[in-house]
């Protein structure tokens, strides 16, 4: 759907009644208020709203039901179908709203619903305090934690949605609701992985944790390596203590000082270990994949919240990723892992990804519409290159990724992983039972799907 004008007036009225600004087509910094980081989407809203308040947020929605403009929310942009924008429609931009303010003593966090996880590692960073963020700085914390929220720290302190207190958030009538276990606890239970579905989140409150100290080690092999080194780092880490988090991925060499020129461009094997403490405490618990003859190697104690900057995917290329959660990783899914290796597309920024689960994770909360958590493994083919001819070739890995590992599936899915797969796909996110109780709350909170751009629950 194309952009569509309107009246002068009904415009005017929309910029004198917001503390933000709103942009048009043809206004200067169109172009660049409309792009996503995935540089498949290419949308072209009739309005995008940069919002200052919850107020703003609030005038948005009624001008965009008023005009029937289909609404999209937009915090850090990060889903990869492009959820965050329309064709046509109307953009509530939350990224003015970014401010994050720490309270050291109550070990609690509370951040804008447009904040990115740079944004909040960076305001907690100075007490030594943290809590689980996603693996990019630039990912949106509101999104990421409404849907979950997974990421290096999960083993130690559990999903970001566990350690959520409380969300301010404007619903699809323009009012403004606080959920929280003492209040509205429904709804507050949909925001443990219903996502962007109920409302939108103008405040995230977080329970933080000590992290004196955080550690990495980035340990690169030859890709044909990857069937040796693999199979030490699973019963490592399926042995390991909370600390110690990670991921196995074969990606491209990149050109850096401490990568061998013969690897540069070429398929390699990442054994990657994040540890919530010293240096001399992950050399110790790292020491049986230190042993094995690495040809690269970053090895650091550094700030989390530069660790969280460290493997950044950079704006502007074509993504396409999914995902499978397993019950085990036996030899034989260590094999179809490495062999699909030699079909992604290399030299680019793809990677192909095993996240070790467990700890804190595996323990936490069975109540929240989370059924994946207690998943061992999880793959997570991330397809990202720059050529659109490409397209075809890059999405089809990703699948056949997928598809490899069907035997060992548990059948259910992080979707903050995935792009439009289905209403299946949905399902298969939050349970079939649980899927039947968010609805209730869809229904009561937005009967009519005005919030509908996300991974889609039906009002029912």
């Amino acid at each position: 759907m194309a952009p569509q004008p309107f009246a002068e007036p009904a415009l005017t009225g929309l910029r004198d009644s917001l503390a933000g600004e709103a942009i048009t087509p043809g206004d200067a910094g169109y172009d660049e208020a409309r792009a996503l980081f995935n540089a498949m989407i290419d949308r072209r809203p009739s309005v995008i709203v940069q919002c200052e308040s919850a107020a703003d947020v609030a005038t948005a929605i009624r001008f965009a039901r008023e005009h029937d403009l289909e609404p999209a929310v937009r915090g850090g942009g990060h889903g990869v179908a492009g959820p965050a924008t329309t064709d046509g429609g109307l953009v509530i931009d939350l990224r003015r709203m970014h401010a994050v303010t720490v309270d050291p003593d109550a070990r609690t966090a509370r951040a804008g619903g447009g904040a990115t996880m740079s944004d909040l590692d960076r305001a907690t960073q100075p007490y030594a305090l943290a809590t689980t963020g996603g693996r990019a700085s630039t990912t949106g914390l509101g999104g990421f934690t409404l849907g979950g929220g997974s990421g290096w720290l999960e083993r130690k302190f559990g999903l970001a949605c566990d350690n959520l207190l409380a969300v301010d958030l404007v619903t699809a009538d323009g009012t403004e609701v606080h959920a929280s276990e003492e209040e509205n606890p429904e709804l507050f239970w949909a925001l443990h992985g219903g996502g962007g579905n109920f409302g939108v989140a103008t405040s995230l409150t977080l329970r933080l944790h000590p992290l004196p100290a955080m550690s990495v080690a980035f340990l690169f092999f030859p890709a044909a390596r990857a069937a040796e080194v693999l199979p030490v780092y699973r019963d490592l880490l399926e042995s390991a203590p909370d600390e110690m988090g990670g991921g196995f991925i074969c990606l491209t060499g990149p050109p850096e000082d401490f990568m061998p020129e013969h690897l540069v461009g070429r398929a390699v094997a990442l054994a990657l270990v994040t540890y919530a403490g010293t240096e001399p405490e992950l050399r110790k618990a790292a020491a049986p994949l230190l042993g094995l003859g690495h040809e690269a190697e970053v090895l650091m104690e550094l700030p989390y919240a530069e660790l969280q900057c460290m493997i950044d995917d950079p704006p502007g290329l074509r993504n396409y990723w999914s995902a499978e959660y397993l019950r085990a990783l036996p030899d034989p899914a260590v094999d179809v892992f490495c062999a699909r290796t030699d079909s992604m597309i290399v030299p680019s920024n793809s990677q192909h990804i095993l996240f070790p689960m467990g700890g804190a994770l595996g323990r936490g909360d069975p109540g929240w519409p989370l059924p994946w958590r207690t998943a061992a493994w999880v793959l997570h083919p991330f397809g990202i290159w720059e050529d659109p001819a490409d397209d075809e070739r890059g999405r089809q890995w990703v699948r056949d990724a997928r598809a490899d590992v069907m035997p060992w599936s548990v059948g259910q899915v992080y979707l903050n992983f995935i792009g439009d797969e289905g209403r299946d796909r949905v399902v298969a996110g939050f349970g079939a039972e649980n899927y039947r109780r968010l609805a209730a709350v869809k229904a009561a909170y937005d009967p009519d799907n005005v919030f509908r751009r996300n991974h889609n629950i039906k009002p029912g």
